[in-house]
């Protein structure tokens, strides 16, 4: 016959447990806190895969957090800071300004920023200096390969337009690594600033006015956000387009060259691991792109009469047909 054991007895055994079990037993949940643009947001597929792969599991050892406030970014990075979570992860430099703003004592991980140092997140990459580390998307520096390989499938270029966003932190940097790169191919730049989606559609028309052999997109949440668009008028001006993420491919346009983001994600995690486990930001330096990836939209070239050669096309790490 089962002897029932009262709830003072139970209390009674596990204070008798060794510390280790008894610290195991009140094993503590941590919290992420996730910051976007969007007010239904979702954390990146990859960056949860990285928490998992170093034994993290939802709703168990952690709990992602979502802030609910309605309206701007500041109102959401508030709701994280009263929530206290542990560490707050950010997509992109808009919501690293915002929670940067929010706190200066909560950690911040960013998943992907094109340019730390000038959006004046860290003092150095080696050693960030706040509360702020994560990895870097390295965008500017990979203009000239974005050059050349436009360069690959029309050996006639000269005159390329490129596509920015004078709003956007990064936006001149990216510019002037483009401008050197192009210099040194010498190849003649025009610039286009898109302000809001509605400019895309005019700075299409300077840009056939003007008889530019190519676009070139520069990074920045208004054209990160208008794929479908930009690939809508490039085939309406019959221009070759080459795109600094692969999103925009998958959207219709041409080709990208960039940062694998997926692989930045997962990498992610393991700052958060880090800093879950006592380290600080200010000594995590900040990483830099280890992969990149060459896309290739084959409906799209077809569409705007473009033969790829041979030798790019299996160059590419993806073909879309």
């Amino acid at each position: 016959m089962h002897k029932k054991i009262t709830r003072r007895a139970f209390c009674s055994m596990l204070l008798a447990l060794p510390f280790p079990a008894r610290a195991q037993q009140a094993k503590k949940v941590h919290r992420i806190g996730y910051l976007s643009t969007s007010s239904n947001p979702s954390s990146p597929s990859a960056f949860r895969q990285g928490l998992r792969e170093l034994g993290y599991v939802e709703g168990k050892n952690i709990i992602i957090e979502y802030p609910k406030a309605e309206g701007n970014l500041a109102a959401r990075a508030a709701e994280l800071v009263r929530l206290k979570v542990d560490v707050i992860v950010t997509g992109g430099a808009t919501n690293t300004r915002a929670a940067r703003a929010a706190t200066a004592t909560i950690p911040i991980v960013m998943l992907q920023d094109p340019d730390p140092i000038g959006n004046g997140f860290v003092t150095s990459l080696a050693r960030p200096g706040g509360n702020i580390t994560g990895l870097s998307s390295l965008v500017a520096d990979l203009s000239g390969k974005r050059l050349e390989l436009l360069k690959e499938i029309l050996p006639k270029l000269l005159r390329v337009a490129v596509l920015g966003n004078s709003a956007n932190a990064g936006n001149g940097t990216q510019l002037r690594e483009t401008e050197r790169a192009a210099e040194a191919v010498k190849m003649q730049l025009q610039y286009l600033d898109i302000l809001a989606a509605k400019d895309i559609e005019t700075a299409f028309r300077e840009a056939s006015k003007e008889r530019a052999d190519a676009a070139f997109v520069l990074r920045g949440p208004v054209l990160s956000s208008q794929g479908t668009l930009l690939a809508e008028h490039a085939v309406k001006s019959r221009l070759p387009v080459i795109y600094p993420q692969s999103g925009h491919v998958e959207a219709g346009g041409l080709m990208s060259y960039g940062t694998n983001i997926a692989d930045l994600h997962r990498r992610a995690a393991t700052y958060v691991d880090k800093i879950l486990k006592g380290r600080t930001p200010a000594d995590l330096p900040v990483e830099q792109p280890m992969k990149f990836e060459f896309i290739i939209n084959l409906k799209a070239a077809r569409q705007i009469g473009l033969t790829i050669p041979p030798n790019v096309l299996v160059r590419a790490d993806r073909v879309i047909r």
